[in-house]
């Protein structure tokens, strides 16, 4: 038996072993991936409903303070500087998404109108953060279910089409080595049967 052979055996063995651990932990990550993905999916939709709920809010508010102090003190009463919101990055499985937001929202508060225009402010501060948290949801979501499409893409392409190679080749070196174990007892035979 050649040692090449049972060096490309060997070999050829370990990277299928290789390939069906991956398999393996590529199935592992689709399951974590899902659990995050309901978690996520659950949190996106209870942000969505407390923005939708404060937008509500906002617009009704607005709609007071338009009807009492009238657009002139309603545009007297937009801030000079602008909202900031503040994304904080986390991740896990190897891939990073949205965690965790802050709004940095501008102090000035109006300072004439009706309590409406106070309240409506107050309000559309409100939707703008419930808004922040959202679209971090939201953004974090996608970005989990484009990584479970990608993990489920390799998984498939390991498992119908990487390991399907490795074990055709191994097969084929196989029995190559066979095939000389059998020509070697052979040739003793024959040198045996000579003497």
């Amino acid at each position: 038996m050649s040692g090449t052979g049972r060096a490309a055996r060997a070999e050829s063995e370990r990277r299928l072993e290789t390939a069906r651990h991956g398999a393996e932990l590529l199935d592992r990550k689709q399951q974590i991936l899902r659990i995050a993905i309901g978690n996520r999916a659950e949190s996106s939709e209870q942000s969505l409903q407390r923005f939708l709920e404060a937008a509500s809010r906002a617009a009704r508010w607005l709609g007071r303070s338009l009807a009492l102090d009238g657009l002139g003190h309603i545009r007297e009463a937009v801030p000079d500087s602008l909202a900031e919101a503040e994304i904080r990055w986390g991740g896990a499985m190897g891939m990073a998404y949205p965690e965790d937001t802050a709004v940095k929202l501008p102090h000035r508060m109006p300072s004439t109108g009706s309590s409406a225009l106070a309240y409506a402010a107050a309000a559309h501060r409100e939707a703008l953060a419930a808004a922040v948290v959202h679209a971090a949801d939201a953004r974090a979501l996608l970005l989990l279910r484009r990584e479970l499409a990608a993990t489920r893409t390799r998984q498939r392409a390991v498992e119908h089409r990487w390991i399907p190679k490795l074990e055709a080749d191994l097969e084929q070196i196989q029995r190559s080595l066979a095939e000389q174990e059998l020509e070697e007892s052979l040739r003793l035979r024959w040198a045996a049967g000579s003497v």
